[in-house]
């Protein structure tokens, strides 16, 4: 069964230094698509109706978190390479504030009804109790306080229906929960039963969240029963997912052998492996147009499937 047809691919600028591309999102209200390019200390904007590079946006050292508010209007960056994130307004690439907030930030999450902003700092194993998040009031712009938790950090996504972000944390497997109205402590900790957990995304409808781990595994969590299912191999050690809503499929970037495996949520198991490119980790998801972007760090493009 093929799921994802190549459309084509789009050419991005060229690499200043190593470091290739990182997390991306997209702003449905503008149709732009913004792309960490971590080796230039850049975010690339594509138009994801033209499927064209329009700008990047420049000075964001070490750029490698990138998160998009449909609600709000607003789009994030975590500037690994400085330790602060950066608030723009999604579409204008209007900057609005940059803030200092703990070693490494990486991923993001946010919620639109609190304009909270999660931020997960990777930390340095050198510096106690670094791995943290920070919680921004995006809003008043203002970093409102630093929670320290079990291990490093991944990828974190936030829950509307429990009001609550949870985080992938790389060692020991875990996957905590943080009430976001109460984020001074860890509400609830999932034992995740494969090695570096690191993709994460949400199935609303079904209640679970998927998360791919380093070792090569999904696990999948139900926040309302609180289960965790080891439900198969992967193609190899993950990064970035996605989850399709309307065709209920998930989408994961393997750097190596370079494929994006398709996972069909209905009937629980991987229904395709598309061949990418050798290093291509990272991938975004145009929801209004069942877009699947794969960004390709050996040609520097991205490369884009239409899923039907």
């Amino acid at each position: 069964m093929m799921s994802l047809r190549l459309l084509g691919s789009i050419e991005l600028p060229a690499h200043a230094k190593d470091g290739g591309f990182d997390h991306a999102a997209v702003h449905h209200g503008s149709s732009r698509l913004y792309v960490a390019h971590t080796s230039n200390d850049d975010v690339d904007v594509v138009d994801s109706s033209s499927d064209r590079f329009l700008e990047s946006i420049h000075g964001l050292k070490g750029v490698a978190g990138v998160l998009v508010s449909d609600e709000r209007d607003l789009l994030f960056t975590a500037n690994r390479g400085e330790n602060t994130i950066s608030i723009f307004v999604a579409g204008r690439e209007q900057q609005t504030a940059r803030l200092s907030v703990g070693i490494r930030p990486n991923g993001l999450a946010f919620d639109p009804s609190l304009g909270l902003l999660l931020v997960a700092n990777v930390g340095d194993s050198n510096v106690p109790n670094s791995s943290s998040v920070s919680l921004v009031d995006a809003g008043q712009k203002t970093v409102t306080g630093t929670l320290v938790l079990p291990g490093r950090p991944r990828w974190p996504v936030y829950d509307e229906v429990t009001g609550a972000f949870y985080v992938n944390i790389a060692d020991p497997p875990l996957i905590v929960g943080i009430d976001a109205n109460h984020p001074s402590e860890i509400r609830e900790t999932f034992e995740i039963p494969s090695k570096g957990p690191h993709g994460l995304d949400l199935d609303p409808r079904a209640r679970q969240l998927f998360c791919a781990c380093d070792e090569g595994k999904l696990v999948t969590v139900h926040l309302d029963t609180g289960e965790v299912r080891l439900i198969g191999d992967l193609s190899g050690p993950p990064d970035v997912v996605f989850f399709n809503r309307a065709l209920r499929r998930l989408y994961v970037a393997v750097g190596f052998p370079g494929v994006v495996d398709v996972f069909d949520a209905g009937r629980m198991r991987i229904i395709e492996a598309v061949p990418t490119e050798k290093g291509a980790h990272t991938l975004a998801f145009d929801y209004r147009k069942n877009k699947v972007y794969v960004f390709l760090p050996a040609t520097h493009r991205a490369a884009v499937y239409q899923d039907d």
